[in-house]
């Protein structure tokens, strides 16, 4: 009688645990990835979701059902590099337009910087200059950083180590985009009216007149950036 006593018992304790490690249904597991991502105003990762559900869930397979459920709806859920977050869908964005308030402008140069950051990284200060002809100042790049549109990548295994930089999460969740490779081509910006004509020959600064909205300080302003 004894040990029937102690094989219920143990097989009443096997049943407690198995409860309490069982991952909640898909159904809940979905729910609980949409509430994170609505309560989260930044993206989060498959591994935050995971670290915040129940053990055993799969915040992968929970997205996948949550993104089918959301297509065609005013919000979508969508990637973001390596991250996920709810998003007002494309084509209803110019609703949004008159609560979007422009605090900062990029000057030219801090522009043709970022396109080329964008389109060239990982790319090095020294490239950056020979794409764009002229000597890229301090204050521009700092401008971007302090942005966190771009941050500082590797170190290239070439004479001197230079720094090189690339583009950040927040720059591809600003315009949309899962990764860089989602950027428009030539054709689709020359479609859109987005290439301008290069000026004639003569006009462009020369290598060493640097930036017009900012005064150059070469030497001061790469020893500070590629400070260790």
């Amino acid at each position: 009688m004894t040990d029937d006593t102690e094989i219920a018992e143990t097989d009443t304790d096997t049943e407690i645990e198995q409860s309490l490690f069982e991952a909640p249904p898909m159904g809940e597991q979905e729910r609980m990835v949409e509430a994170i991502l609505f309560a989260t105003a930044e993206p989060v990762t498959v591994k935050e979701l995971n670290d915040r559900m129940p053990h055993g869930s799969d915040a992968a397979e929970a997205l996948v059902y949550l993104r089918k459920r959301y297509e065609g709806r005013g919000v979508n859920v969508v990637k973001v590099g390596d991250c996920w977050a709810i998003r007002t869908a494309p084509d209803l964005g110019f609703l949004m337009q008159k609560e979007t308030v422009e605090t900062r402008k990029l000057s030219r140069a801090a522009i043709e910087t970022l396109a080329i950051i964008a389109y060239h990284q990982p790319v090095t200060r020294a490239e950056i200059e020979e794409i764009r002809g002229v000597s890229v100042s301090r204050g521009t790049v700092d401008q971007l950083l302090e942005m966190e549109w771009i941050r500082f990548g590797r170190r290239r295994m070439t004479p001197g180590r230079p720094v090189t930089f690339v583009v950040t999460q927040d720059f591809l969740d600003h315009f949309g985009l899962e990764s860089a490779r989602d950027l428009p081509g030539l054709k689709e910006l020359r479609a859109a009216g987005l290439l301008e004509n290069r000026p004639p020959p003569g006009t462009l600064p020369q290598m060493g007149e640097g930036d017009v909205d900012s005064e150059e300080e070469t030497t001061e302003g790469q020893s500070e950036l590629f400070e260790d």
